[in-house]
């Protein structure tokens, strides 16, 4: 009974945050300066990615307006704890990229506890195949293409780029693997790396009980089976995989780290830069003092706008460089 409580508790905190989020991004997105025709970029919404019929398996592309040829891409994977959020919710993201020339695919995947783990992963893998196969019919260039997410999206984009320089067995991963998506940087934002024991948080440090409800939900709501349970799950904890020690096929591309030091999980984040640095991988880890999770979506921050611009300014400087 005392385990179903705590379940409950802790679904219910993750509902309360998804709740509030949806509000604050449809709140936001009326305003007369969310409308991205104020900033010449056009929409266009619901492109199936997988012939499901489902709205999970589709994808919106924001590009500049116009005249579109030979634009960088974005690839962008939304967080919300594997349970909650959507592209709808994380349009911001997508005008951003694309008020700066890039060609932004703003994915939907499939989400917990209905659909646990790999159901994303299969889902990410399929978008960013599709993708490699027809951005091109859109204007953009899957050669010059960078992976951003953040919290659960920055998990699945870090995933995403380990199924494409490691060598795996998995179907989903093994075709991703054989389409060989070129990628220039990798964005994870303030990323949960690994989905196993998120408690681990609390125990660190004191959290407050909601908080602490909300991230513990995660791996319950996430992973297939309880952690007793011996299973084969390495990407679903990505940080773990490349914590192993073990080093790619292919080489592992430029990674750019952002999190605020006041966000609860910004350990994963220090764990990534450390490991990427043994595997001898490029990586730039910023810290933005003050920042709560997710900080850059809170525009009218100053830390927020300077994220964005090191970001921008990162990208630039990837796709300046020849590729090998």
């Amino acid at each position: 009974m005392n385990k179903n409580w705590t379940r409950i508790r802790r679904q219910g905190a993750t509902k309360l945050v998804g709740a509030t989020l949806r509000t604050f991004s449809g709140l936001a997105r009326r305003l007369p300066t969310s409308h991205p025709k104020r900033h010449n970029v056009e929409v266009l919404r619901d492109i199936p990615y997988l012939p499901s019929g489902q709205k999970e398996h589709t994808l919106d592309i924001y590009r500049p307006s116009g005249d579109v040829k030979g634009a960088p891409v974005v690839f962008y994977a939304h967080g919300g704890a594997f349970q909650t959020l959507s592209k709808k919710t994380h349009w911001l993201m997508g005008l951003a990229f694309a008020k700066q020339g890039y060609l932004v695919c703003n994915i939907n995947y499939r989400l917990a506890p209905r659909y646990p783990y790999p159901a994303a992963m299969i889902d990410v893998c399929a978008a960013c195949s599709w993708l490699v196969e027809h951005i091109h019919e859109y204007g953009g260039d899957s050669s010059k293409l960078i992976l951003s997410g953040e919290s659960a999206g920055a998990n699945l984009v870090t995933a995403l780029t380990l199924a494409v320089c490691y060598e795996r067995t998995e179907a989903w991963a093994r075709k991703l693997w054989d389409v060989h998506p070129q990628i220039r940087a990798v964005i994870p934002a303030c990323g949960l790396l690994q989905v196993s024991d998120t408690q681990r948080f609390a125990r660190r440090k004191k959290l407050p009980i909601w908080m602490a409800d909300h991230i513990a939900s995660i791996s319950e709501a996430y992973l297939p089976y309880t952690l007793e349970v011996s299973i084969d799950f390495p990407l679903a904890d990505p940080l773990l995989l490349l914590e192993g020690g073990k080093h790619p096929q292919r080489p592992l591309p430029p990674f750019f780290i952002p999190v605020g030091t006041k966000d609860p999980i910004l350990d994963d984040s220090r764990r990534l830069k450390t490991a990427l640095d043994r595997l001898g991988a490029s990586s730039e880890l910023r810290y933005y003092e003050g920042g709560v999770h997710a900080f850059h979506a809170l525009l009218w921050q100053p830390i927020a706008r300077q994220c964005w611009q090191e970001q921008f300014n990162f990208c630039r400087k990837q796709l300046a460089t020849t590729n090998d």
